[in-house]
């Protein structure tokens, strides 16, 4: 049996789904990548994820079910790039409230937010305790354990920690899962070095966020290192996002809020 749930017609779909069953939502996006990755990278990626993970999943015995992903989300920060097609952060969370509105009409009762898009991050968060305080939903929401931001060590590219757009893991994983869509002549290096003479404000957990748009750090909308991304680092990332995923799924079935 197909665990896309939109496979199933609605009688079977309300037969097999049950209180111990997830739901995992891939969240994508459309938007900028640079001029080698396209716009689809943030969708491409959490659906092949989700659907490895929940594979996994289902191969150890969680009752876990994959729904198509939202293609569109939070982008704002790539609003400048035309292709980007984002939502209002408004519209995102209505959308969010709504799928878990969806979800809390059937028997099951968790939801899992598999995010493909670090500019969903914050949101995602909040809609999360928003369902679980209107509808009862356990909610949870994770990346796909793919980005990694090279620090120049194991003969790795030295992003200084801040690949986070288009750069060395997002693109390998993308000539891992979409070679077709990738143009490594286009691939560039656009790394912000001045910023690592900050020492609390920065990206990927420094204490002190700031408010920013791609195009802050220059015309090419990429941050990070893509020149040397291959394909086989990107198989590598890939099987770790998908364990990473599934065994996040597993805790997600033991989980409780009481000991």
């Amino acid at each position: 049996m197909s665990r896309l749930l939109t496979d199933l017609p609605q009688p079977v779909a309300a037969e097999v789904l049950s209180s111990s069953s997830i739901i995992v939502q891939p969240i994508g996006a459309l938007e900028q990548h640079g001029p080698h990755l396209p716009l689809s990278t943030d969708l491409v990626i959490p659906e092949a994820i989700g659907a490895l993970a929940v594979d996994r999943a289902v191969a150890s015995g969680i009752d876990a079910w994959l729904l198509p992903p939202m293609t569109s989300s939070k982008s704002d920060e790539h609003h400048w790039a035309p292709g980007t097609i984002w939502m209002e952060a408004s519209t995102t969370w209505n959308t969010l409230v709504d799928i878990g509105r969806s979800v809390a009409a059937t028997s099951a009762r968790t939801l899992v937010f598999l995010n493909g898009h670090g500019g969903n991050s914050a949101l995602l968060q909040v809609v999360g305790r928003e369902i679980r305080r209107r509808f009862g939903l356990r909610t949870f929401s994770m990346g796909t354990g793919t980005q990694r931001a090279g620090g120049g060590a194991d003969g790795g590219p030295d992003e200084h920690g801040m690949g986070i757009h288009a750069g060395h893991s997002e693109t390998s994983v993308m000539l891992a899962l979409r070679p077709d869509l990738v143009d490594m002549s286009q691939a560039v290096r656009n790394v912000p070095a001045h910023l690592t003479a900050l020492e609390t404000i920065g990206f990927n957990g420094f204490p002190v966020s700031f408010g920013w748009t791609s195009d802050d750090f220059g015309p090419s909308g990429v941050i990070g290192d893509a020149t040397g991304a291959t394909a086989e680092y990107g198989a590598q990332l890939v099987d770790e996002g998908a364990e990473f995923v599934a065994r996040a799924l597993d805790e997600i079935r033991r989980f409780s809020f009481t000991s």
